[in-house]
């Protein structure tokens, strides 16, 4: 199915940056919208499968993949802390294709840092005003609604963040312009204003205070699935890159038969499968249950490994294609660009050698 009906749409998806909508409808059809969830939505209750469907796509086309996680994450935020009116009102509407969510948390003066967050949500009644806004909210502009992350009370502490169900159409909750982004650029990104947005308490999810944690472990869930884009993207990039190579010839002979072009090949395909491997361990890990700082460490390992082998091998794969490398006119342009924009997004790679840094010394022997 990526070769024969999404591969052919890449090019024109990010060259427009608009949203592939036929795609959408295609992984609505093929129900791939709850393949990391239980089977009561549709589903294999599988990261690993996910990571699967991720990287057979991510090959060919980053987009469409995208369009995958941005489903994922807003469902695995509402599956993990909602209750069950919750969970009945959205999740069948994710899981048909019905429904589209998004996930907001970043700030401009706060990234990486979650408990750093300045949107508040103060009670009115039953319910909230939420007061702020947010960055770089992917899918917004398409979204139904958005699962949005804010301070309650006065308290200053990671402990008083929550999330909250902010439907479309709300009053005072506005969308911003469309990013116009380096890569990434079929899927938009918006900015989120909030001036007053009323959601009433039935739209937080979990107890007040207690949202941070599902922030979390909604983040190291999800982020084998970011590792397994890397992993995609790498293998894409080294195939354009020896289709390319057996093709043309230099100094008499065909560029794939310089020696150390070959190595160059080859060190992509280490890293490819190291990063493979990485993914797959840390995907195993969740889907046996493992929790807490070992899981946090697998997959802060997989996401970094695997998305830095996406930029050094889409980075070789332009050197090898040459002044070709820096036309429009070949997909491996794309592929560069959208390799950035996995080093970044879902915590920094910073943030993932700091999180493996010390869990890896908290845990270290005497």
């Amino acid at each position: 199915m990526a070769r024969e009906r999404v591969e052919k749409r890449a090019q024109q998806i990010d060259a427009k940056g608009e949203y592939p909508q036929d795609m959408f409808d295609l992984l609505s059809e093929l129900g791939l919208f709850t393949l990391p969830f239980p089977a009561e939505y549709g589903g294999l209750n599988s990261v690993m499968a996910a990571c699967l469907a991720i990287e057979e796509l991510g090959r060919v086309c980053y987009n469409t993949a995208y369009l995958l996680l941005v489903q994922w994450v807003p469902f695995g935020a509402i599956l993990a802390g909602g209750d069950e009116a919750q969970k009945k009102r959205y999740l069948p509407g994710l899981a048909a294709g019905e429904l589209r969510g998004a996930i907001s948390v970043t700030e401009s003066q706060s990234g990486s840092d979650v408990a750093g967050i300045k949107t508040r949500a103060k009670r009115e009644g039953s319910g909230y005003r939420l007061t702020g806004s947010k960055i770089w909210c992917t899918n917004a502009g398409v979204a139904d609604f958005v699962v949005l992350a804010a301070k309650t009370g006065e308290s200053e502490a990671p402990g008083s963040i929550n999330l909250f169900i902010v439907p479309k159409g709300t009053p005072g909750f506005t969308v911003g312009r469309k990013e116009d982004k380096l890569g990434a650029r079929g899927v938009p990104s918006h900015a989120l204003f909030l001036e007053g947005a009323y959601v009433p308490e039935e739209n937080r999810l979990g107890l007040e205070g207690k949202g941070f944690k599902i922030v979390m472990e909604t983040f190291n869930h999800s982020r084998p699935i970011i590792g397994a884009r890397g992993v995609g993207l790498a293998q894409g990039a080294m195939d354009h890159t020896i289709a390319f190579i057996r093709d043309r010839r230099a100094f008499g002979q065909r560029v794939g038969e310089f020696q150390g072009v070959r190595w160059m090949i080859a060190d992509m395909a280490i890293q490819i499968e190291a990063s493979r491997q990485l993914v797959y361990r840390a995907a195993a890990a969740v889907d046996a249950g493992v929790r807490g700082s070992e899981l946090a460490t697998l997959a802060a390992i997989a996401k970094c490994h695997a998305s830095d082998t996406a930029m050094r091998v889409a980075t070789d794969a332009v050197q090898l294609f040459g002044a070709a490398g820096i036309s429009n006119e070949y997909p491996i342009n794309r592929y560069f660009r959208d390799a950035k924009v996995l080093q970044i997004i879902e915590g920094t790679n910073q943030i993932q050698r700091n999180i493996i840094a010390r869990n890896v010394i908290d845990q270290a022997p005497g």
